[in-house]
């Protein structure tokens, strides 16, 4: 599930001071890329394509916040069946 809005509150709960409408978000795979959020909204987007994107062993979730040149990268895990069909149950 291409869920932006679970990415955003993620970022909101950071110490740091940036404007929401501002920030892009895109997930990519070997599969290609699609954005899904741009200027802190939803845009439409081929669900089709986001789940054939996600369904690869390796995905990219790319935040584009536009609030300067700083960069990071983080690395995360495959979570459990549990945990991911609690947090999958609704959409943005």
């Amino acid at each position: 599930d291409a869920n932006w809005g679970r990415i955003l509150c993620a970022i909101g709960y950071t110490e740091g001071d940036f404007a929401v409408d501002t920030i892009s978000v895109s997930i990519s795979s070997c599969k290609g890329d699609i954005l899904v959020c741009e200027k802190g909204a939803g845009v439409p987007f081929d669900e089709d394509k986001a789940k054939e994107i996600l369904l690869q062993e390796e995905i990219h979730i790319d935040v584009d916040m536009q609030q300067g040149d700083g960069e990071a990268t983080a690395w995360g895990c495959d979570l459990t069946y549990d945990y991911v069909k609690i947090n999958g149950d609704y959409r943005t």
